[in-house]
């Protein structure tokens, strides 16, 4: 199996330490590119300089939160995009606000994931994550 391509779009650093450190228990390999803004995430998406030589990602997890363009906008931006709507897109984020959820669910989010506070619930996320998109993978669909 080739090297899963993740893009983790995430603000926080000790959630972006947290989740990488959940994806090396993985039992397939991956490479993970973080970015810390939603305005970065679109130029990296685009391949945008710097990132014009970039591989696409095979899955994206996708704080809401972030910075210049928040989460709700990266994902309206992916899922109107003829080129990249086939991307899996995880929304994994602290928020539970009831006008985010509803966001998400109008922009077709692929799968949503509350944070967990504990760390133990929180690695246990991350392998539904994987879960997700190894079940997308054999399927051939991104929905759950």
């Amino acid at each position: 199996m080739k090297e899963v391509e993740v893009l983790l779009v995430e603000d926080n650093q000790g959630d972006v330490l947290l989740t990488r450190e959940a994806f090396i228990n993985w039992k397939i390999r991956n490479n993970i590119v973080t970015l810390i803004d939603g305005e970065e995430a679109i130029r990296y998406l685009n391949r945008q300089q710097p990132y014009s030589e970039v591989v696409m990602p095979d899955l994206v997890i996708l704080d809401i939160n972030l910075p210049k363009i928040d989460g709700k906008e990266v994902l309206k931006f992916i899922k109107s995009s003829d080129e990249l709507k086939h991307l899996p897109v995880v929304i994994f984020t602290s928020s539970c606000y009831e006008g985010d959820l509803q966001e998400i669910a109008e922009s077709n989010a692929d799968h949503y994931l509350q944070k967990p506070v504990e760390l133990s619930s929180y690695f246990d996320a991350i392998r539904n994550i994987q879960n997700f998109w190894l079940n997308s993978l054999k399927s051939g669909t991104n929905e759950i």
